[in-house]
């Protein structure tokens, strides 16, 4: 089993890494979540891996996650009926790992549906079957589970929510809120953002 690995980042894409580990270049699938987290090409980077065997197909597939949190996450996701790897790293980068456990948590299907590839139906079986697995990781305490977002997060979740409402594919939700918010700095509104993110569009 592949633990985590260490070397420097050769390139990345919103869904895979290359990292240079002494030589030897391995390919992972990554969530959107992680790829924000990541240095630019030829950086030092650690990332963490979760090795995956595709059951029908035989096929060997590494994940990459930039925090225990995320990996912690795609874990649980997979084991939830008909959610494989694909989904999960979709639903990964849907939304924050604190706004997804939260929205868990709080049995939020509504917002769960939002993201990409989550139907009702899969909002509504993430929620029941995961719901008290979440407490168990300690990921957060459900009580304050919609609270724990810091405001921009929030602000960036949302905003990449409406884009998507509007008929955006997740993806280009995701980099065209992330570069309004670098255009137009923190202060920013999420209707500020999207005003400016459809101008660019």
């Amino acid at each position: 089993m592949i633990s985590f690995l260490r070397g420097k980042l050769v390139s990345a894409t919103p869904t895979q890494a290359i990292v240079d580990c002494n030589g030897v270049g391995y390919e992972l699938a990554i969530p959107l979540s992680s790829v924000d987290k990541l240095p630019q090409a030829g950086g030092d980077v650690r990332i963490l891996v979760y090795y995956h065997v595709v059951a029908m197909e035989g096929m060997p597939q590494l994940y990459g996650f930039m925090t225990e949190g995320e990996r912690e996450l795609f874990r649980l996701l997979i084991s939830v009926t008909k959610v494989g790897p694909k989904a999960a790293l979709l639903i990964l980068g849907g939304m924050s790992a604190i706004a997804l456990k939260g929205a868990i948590v709080s049995n939020d299907v509504k917002s769960l549906s939002k993201i990409k590839g989550v139907g009702a139906k899969t909002a509504e079986r993430l929620c029941v079957e995961l719901r008290d697995k979440i407490g168990e990781i300690g990921g957060l305490e459900a009580a304050g589970a919609k609270h724990a977002l810091t405001a921009e997060e929030q602000k960036l979740n949302d905003a990449i929510l409406a884009m998507i409402s509007l008929g955006y594919k997740q993806l280009e939700a995701h980099k065209a809120i992330r570069a309004a918010m670098e255009r137009l700095g923190p202060s920013a509104t999420v209707e500020e953002l999207v005003r400016q993110a459809l101008k660019s569009a």
